[in-house]
């Protein structure tokens, strides 16, 4: 059986790490460990004021038919 969950959890110390690891190995958990810091502040910024742009409708709309067009393709 598959899910869409997705559990983020963020431990502070090298036990919580251990017990967090041991836990879904115990259990047949896959799991990944990321050592990634947070997304980049200024594509955060672009992303949040894009996302206001489209809420205040200015966004490009381009028909299906001409989306090869657009792209240049």
């Amino acid at each position: 059986m598959k899910t869409q969950d997705v559990f983020i959890a963020h431990p502070k110390t090298i036990e919580q790490i251990n017990a967090l690891k041991a836990f879904m190995q115990a259990l047949k958990i896959k799991f990944e460990v990321s050592s990634e810091e947070n997304y980049n502040p200024d594509f955060v910024n672009k992303i949040l004021e894009s996302k206001e742009q489209a809420k205040n409708g200015k966004v490009t709309r381009v028909a299906k038919e001409n989306l090869k067009d657009f792209l240049g393709l």
